[in-house]
């Protein structure tokens, strides 16, 4: 196979070749120049970020033959053996298949040995962390007194889980995750020696999907290299990494922002449609808000963007969006990202953030709709009557009039609104039952998110409101919810029963149409209560003639008003 990986091809050879770690690679040109290296290293950090190609470039410094120099020469006979690896003084080794007590037990055997090709026997252990307990035991004390020609270098992602007695006994170098702008740089140069015709935007996107690994951003690069026909598109990069374009991301704010939470809706059912990744568009989503804010803070920081261009769209809409706002998005979207990792329905976390990130719209937006318009002058127009009854009451009504019922009615999901099961749960409710399932709410959720994720995100926007020996009243929100709720009843009903000690089946209603419902109740309650206050005054009798009844009997007594 003659084609190489671009990341192969290019891995760095000298420390000027490692981008974006300047702080650990002067040092390490300084303790050269110095003749002062320790004898023991611990490099961590990020994948991709060079500490396994910073560990061989130091190798080839310290054995060069034109050594003490800044950076190795790649032309003497120690340089070349070591890059190629047919000098044995010089060995890698990967912890993660070389964990146990016996591989350790033979370095150790075999570092008083001296090196027979270059000056500096070097062993570089790669994922160190992966070494049993026993392993990094046995390797203790040659780490902390190895002959004078040996150097250890420890690689590792996860520098929490090395013992500190090991950490202690090396010197410790952080790599941090690579800056998108020097990546962007670095891919620059590779592809103009490469001769590869790349869009700056795509090489963007590349750089922030990559998360700070010069190794996954040429890895990708790579991919759309292959997929695309003549020159790299950024359109050809959104397809190899599943990202979103900032057209897709703007039309998702600006739904929320104008309250259309069915164009929302549809765009990221569309999204889902296309296979784009759910997770990569949240994660896009988040740092195209987070550009947003910047911008908006202080629109000098344009070249600290990381996701967004920033365009005639993408400045118009920061101007139209209140940092409040985005800073609540950027939150919820942040909960939606951790809930979504333990669900197998990504899509129905994203749907509810979409409907509490409308939710969540500052009060001061304008919000003149001709619903809104309609209550105005029906409230005006009923003020008008209140102060007609109080200036005229021998107008008003003799009898209320019975309240008209509100009918079932279906909605576009097929929901039918059960008004008279909801009545007969209220008949039949009292306080201690409610409050029964108010105590155990709390810990019946934590059960079902565990349980049921797709459940448990239906019930969030609920709340119990009337209870029953045999019911359960639940007011949503939304009233696409309510759907939702009745297809996970086997989970939802058992699970309750198990916290409330007994069965009840959940009847759902939408929260506007529950105190529609309330309301009608207790008017219904005041009037049967009024009238049947009136018929007992009717019926109650002077205490006196009910005496004189008794004296002389009904048939001597005759009653004058």
């Amino acid at each position: 196979m003659s084609y190489q990986a671009l990341y192969r091809v290019w891995r760095p050879r000298t420390f000027e070749d490692v981008v974006g770690q300047t702080h650990i690679t002067r040092t390490l040109q300084n303790a050269i120049m110095q003749d002062k290296f320790s004898h023991a290293y611990l490099f961590s950090g990020p994948r991709g970020t060079g500490k396994t190609s910073a560990a061989k470039i130091f190798a080839k410094a310290v054995n060069c033959e034109r050594s003490p120099a800044k950076e190795p020469c790649n032309e003497c006979a120690a340089c070349r053996g070591i890059q190629d690896g047919s000098i044995s003084d010089v060995i890698e080794i990967d912890a993660a298949s070389n964990n146990g007590v016996e591989q350790i037990r033979e370095i150790r055997d075999k570092v008083k040995y001296a090196p027979s090709v270059v000056d500096y026997k070097v062993y570089i252990i790669d994922e160190v962390h992966m070494l049993s307990i026993g392993a990094f035991n046995a390797l203790l004390k040659t780490l902390e007194e190895p002959p004078k020609h040996v150097i250890f270098i420890l690689a590792t992602t996860e520098p929490h889980k090395i013992p500190l007695t090991i950490i202690s006994r090396c010197q410790r170098f952080d790599f941090k995750r690579i800056s998108q702008t020097a990546m962007v740089d670095r891919m620059e140069k590779i592809i103009t020696q490469e001769g590869i015709e790349v869009a700056k935007e795509a090489l963007e996107v590349v750089a922030l999907t990559a998360e700070g690994g010069m190794r996954d951003a040429l890895s990708l690069l790579d991919q759309a290299i292959s997929y695309s026909d003549e020159e790299v598109t950024i359109d050809d990069v959104l397809a190899v990494t599943g990202s979103v374009s900032q057209q897709k991301l703007a039309g998702v704010i600006e739904s929320l922002q104008q309250h259309d939470v069915k164009q929302a809706l549809q765009h990221v059912d569309d999204l889902i449609q296309q296979g784009k990744d759910p997770g990569r568009f949240v994660f896009d989503l988040i740092y195209y808000l987070r550009d947003l804010l910047l911008y908006k803070s202080a629109p000098d920081l344009a070249d600290n963007l990381e996701r967004a261009i920033p365009d005639e769209q993408f400045s118009r809409l920061a101007e139209a969006t209140a940092p409040d706002w985005i800073q609540q998005a950027i939150k919820e979207l942040n909960k939606c990202q951790q809930e979504m990792k333990w669900s197998t329905s990504p899509k129905v976390f994203i749907e509810i953030a979409m409907l509490n990130l409308v939710d969540s719209q500052p009060a001061s937006q304008p919000a003149e709709s001709e619903a809104v318009q309609r209550l105005v002058r029906r409230l005006d127009e009923m003020e008008r009557e209140l102060k007609q009854l109080k200036q005229n009451p021998a107008s008003a009504p003799s009898s209320p009039q019975e309240p008209r019922r509100p009918q079932p009615r279906s909605n576009r999901n097929g929901f039918k609104i059960p008004y008279e099961r909801i009545r007969l749960v209220l008949n039949e409710a009292s306080k201690e039952k409610i409050k029964l399932i108010h105590s155990k709410w709390a810990n019946f959720m934590e059960a079902l998110k565990q349980n049921n994720a797709p459940a448990h995100a239906t019930l969030l926007n609920s709340k119990p409101r009337a209870a029953s020996d045999k019911g359960l009243v639940l007011a949503f929100r939304y009233e696409i919810h309510c759907s939702l709720a009745l297809e996970h009843k086997q989970t939802i009903e058992p699970l309750l029963a198990d916290f409330i000690g007994r069965s009840v089946e959940i009847i759902p209603i939408p929260e506007p149409k529950w105190q529609e419902l309330r309301e009608e109740y207790v008017r219904k309650q005041k009037t049967e209560e009024a009238e049947n206050g009136e018929k007992g005054k009717e019926e109650e009798e002077d205490p006196l003639i009910t005496e004189a009844r008794k004296l002389a009997g009904d048939d001597l007594i005759e009653i004058h008003d």
